[in-house]
């Protein structure tokens, strides 16, 4: 079946499997491998993506279900001048990253909970996170990013 949908900005079309997942799409037929496959099962988060303004796990939606949707990846975050998003930023700046397999769901994520929550507590971030699983970090860092991004975000 055939596909087409914008993703990071830019027309695309697939022709596809019907069973195809929004996953699958993206990294096998387009190349967009900053999205990870963790667990399959919609768990672990490290498969976010933001569609139509809101952040999903592309691998638990099939392609066919995004037909005309907007969907930005990790790909399509930093600015065209390669200047990282704030979100981005602060992840490197305030280490909260170790292997990296989990942080493009979770900076995708991270990006949803600041746009529909800019004024998220502490404790509201680590609620709001629970659907991104990091095996390395602890979450610490983590939610420092999170916090150093609203901050920068606010100003």
């Amino acid at each position: 079946m055939q596909v087409q949908l914008k993703v990071n900005g830019q027309a695309v079309s697939a022709d596809v499997p019907p069973n195809t997942l929004l996953v699958q799409l993206l990294r096998e037929h387009l190349q967009m491998t900053g999205t990870h496959v963790g667990c399959d099962t919609a768990q672990c988060g490290a498969c976010t993506v933001i569609a139509n303004g809101r952040s999903i796990k592309s691998c638990n939606v099939l392609a066919a279900q995004m037909q005309g949707a907007e969907v930005t990846t990790i790909e399509g975050v930093a600015s065209p001048d390669g200047t990282m998003h704030p979100v981005q930023a602060a992840f490197k700046d305030c280490h909260g990253l170790q292997c990296g397999f989990c942080t493009p769901g979770m900076v995708m994520s991270s990006i949803d909970l600041l746009k529909h929550h800019p004024q998220a507590s502490e404790a509201e971030i680590r609620e709001l996170l629970e659907g991104n699983l990091c095996r390395c970090t602890g979450y610490q860092n983590i939610v420092k990013a999170v916090q150093q991004a609203q901050a920068t975000l606010q100003a």
